[in-house]
């Protein structure tokens, strides 16, 4: 018997998690959800600086990078001094990272991140100088400067209960505080109009379809899936590339997936997809067994000896008995129809005190008899 699980449900002591019916099951999204263009991505930079103006929670003297670094900034500036003659409590070395996003122009502003490189306690309050960021070739594509922001907030004492701290004071952010000087060119096309999708999460049943429903609305040898996770567009002659892009990416698609369950130890949450199917199986757990019950086989008519159906004196088919019932055993015993769902799965095994363990055991042992017909995840 095949029992096809889904509904979202939450019961105490055991919290599953299934996608929302069969209707789920097939809804329709949209190709940009699923795929993107290639060539269009992001790019990181990094960046080495210092942040200025702490309250003596910057880098002791033990941080030699950071006194070296002071007294190169200084030297630009015509003051010479020597490094272990400074006092760095209120400056902290930091490195500084962010996201250059796709189509940036130079002027446009972007977040970063700033994090302590050595001993410092906190960077709150301090602000960054200005710093240079650069991408993996070594050019500098955008110069950070601002005040950083910590969020949240620690209080209390050097020790004891009391304290509390609601983030992390080494680490922060400033919200646009890097200036694009230079952007980075985004090719997403060729020449002859061929564009590439690519699939977030390859599958070639995905992939045959977005070519499918690309062709549909614009005609056959538009679009041709040449893998799991690419379809390539052919869009030759096209005055307007990006409107065509735009259109095709609205278009919408039932995107596949394979049969998973997934399962948190930690909290005894599992996750169940709707296209997660059960097979007839009967597995015993800590006392506790579960029997999904294969389908009852359906009457069948009586046959004579020339294989001809016997008809009762009202000229009806006479039907073979049925086979009779198996006893249950007198062990806590949990039968499912065939018409049972994860819900009644979970609420029976919460019935007789089942425990997420015994939850996670009894799907692990499903799946190993092969009667659970998906992958099991665990995280």
């Amino acid at each position: 018997m095949v029992c096809k699980l889904f509904r979202v449900m939450a019961i105490t002591g055991l919290a599953v998690a299934v996608a929302a019916g069969a209707v789920a099951a097939n809804a329709t999204t949209r190709i940009k959800d699923i795929a993107r263009v290639m060539g269009v991505r992001s790019n990181q930079v990094i960046g080495y600086g210092l942040v200025v103006g702490l309250a003596g929670t910057g880098d002791s003297s033990q941080s030699v990078f950071t006194q070296q670094t002071i007294a190169n900034m200084l030297q630009n500036y015509g003051v010479i001094i020597n490094p272990n003659q400074l006092q760095t409590k209120n400056i902290a070395a930091v490195m500084v990272t962010a996201q250059l996003p796709p189509f940036a122009k130079s002027g446009d502003l972007i977040d970063v991140n700033v994090s302590s490189m050595g001993d410092a306690s906190s960077i709150a309050g301090g602000t960054l100088l200005q710093t240079p960021l650069k991408a993996a070739n070594g050019v500098v594509y955008a110069v950070a400067q601002g005040p950083v922001s910590i969020g949240g907030y620690a209080a209390g004492g050097s020790g004891g209960s009391n304290n509390q701290r609601k983030t992390f004071p080494t680490a922060g952010t400033i919200a646009g505080g890097a200036l694009v000087e230079r952007s980075v060119p985004t090719q997403f096309y060729t020449d002859d109009g061929t564009v590439r999708l690519s699939l977030i999460r390859p599958d070639f049943t995905t992939a045959r379809r977005v070519a499918d429903v690309i062709n549909g609305k614009y005609g056959p040898g538009t679009a041709q899936a040449v893998d799991a996770a690419t379809v390539v567009l052919s869009l030759p002659g096209s005055l307007d590339i990006v409107s065509e892009i735009a259109g095709i990416e609205e278009l919408p698609v039932v995107a596949d997936s394979r049969a998973k369950v997934v399962i948190n130890e930690r909290t005894g949450t599992v996750v169940m997809g709707s296209n997660v199917t059960i097979d007839a199986v009967s597995v015993s757990q800590g006392g506790i067994t579960l029997k999904v019950a294969a389908p009852v086989p359906a009457p069948t008519p009586a046959l004579d000896a020339n294989g001809q159906p016997v008809l009762d004196a009202n000229g009806q088919p006479v039907m073979n008995p049925a086979p009779p019932k198996q006893p249950d055993k007198e062990e806590p015993n949990i039968i499912l129809p065939q018409s049972s769902s994860v819900a009644d799965v979970v609420k029976a095994l919460n019935a007789v005190g089942a425990t997420p363990k015994d939850l996670i055991a009894i799907l692990q042992a499903m799946a190993a008899a092969g009667a659970l017909n998906a992958e099991i995840q665990i995280i």
